[in-house]
């Protein structure tokens, strides 16, 4: 893994912000909610296993995807009638953008990236 990096996240409009799967994608609720979800999807296992299984070939999956930072964390809240998330992890940008894929579709911005 790299040096942890911080990712300033904005979305507009979080009660409209869905994913392509139900059964991965963020099931509505505050910035705070989709802050735990993150940072468990970050952290932990079973989110990437689980989309790891719904692959057509999950044998082969490049390991990678599926890394995992237990350091990761999230923190949310509602900020000028829009959801911010900062998001501090070792796992590289793409590996994020997957995840927040998977769970908010495209409805989010990355507004900037610093060292912690």
């Amino acid at each position: 893994m790299t040096q942890a990096q911080r990712y300033f996240i904005t979305i507009a409009d979080l009660s409209g912000a869905r994913g392509d799967s139900s059964e991965l994608g963020f099931d509505g609720g505050s910035p705070e909610h989709l802050a735990r979800v993150l940072e468990a999807a970050l952290r932990e296992s079973d989110f990437s296993a689980r989309w790891r299984a719904m692959q057509e070939n999950p044998d082969d999956v490049d390991p990678a995807t599926c890394a995992v930072d237990p350091g990761a964390t999230v923190s949310g809240s509602l900020e000028a009638q829009r959801s911010e998330l900062i998001v501090t992890t070792r796992l590289p940008h793409a590996i994020l953008k997957h995840r927040l894929d998977l769970l908010i579709g495209r409805n989010w911005k990355l507004r900037d990236i610093s060292t912690p």
